[in-house]
């Protein structure tokens, strides 16, 4: 009985691994997607909404814009420079914030500012 139990087991093993390889691979593959769409850093709200979506490379900053709503990964540069990155594409900013805080409305005036 012992030795039917081990047989049986031997040859389960293969079928277990190959299934939590499976589970493991499926884990490792859909993290980055779930980890892609929440790594904004910056997110700004725009005073008037874009007409469609759209992604805008600004700088080393990809960002992604619906209506209102604009996110983007971290940049080197200080976010009030981000921000008036962001405005002179797309229009005035009536918020912008990073993990930090937002910003102030003093650096939203000059975030909104156009550069001469």
């Amino acid at each position: 009985m012992i030795a039917s139990r081990n047989s049986l087991l031997a040859q389960l093993f293969p079928a277990i691994l190959a299934l939590v390889g499976t589970a493991a691979t499926f884990t490792a593959t859909a993290t980055p997607a779930q980890a892609a769409s929440g790594n904004a850093y910056y997110s700004a709200t725009l005073t008037a909404p874009i007409a469609k979506p759209a992604k805008l490379m600004l700088g080393d900053v990809l960002w992604n814009c619906a209506g209102a709503e604009c996110s983007a990964a971290q940049d080197s540069a200080r976010p009030v420079v981000v921000c008036t990155k962001l405005a002179a594409k797309v229009g005035q900013v009536s918020r912008f914030a990073t993990p930090k805080g937002e910003l102030a409305a003093e650096d939203i005036a000059r975030c909104n500012t156009p550069k001469a």
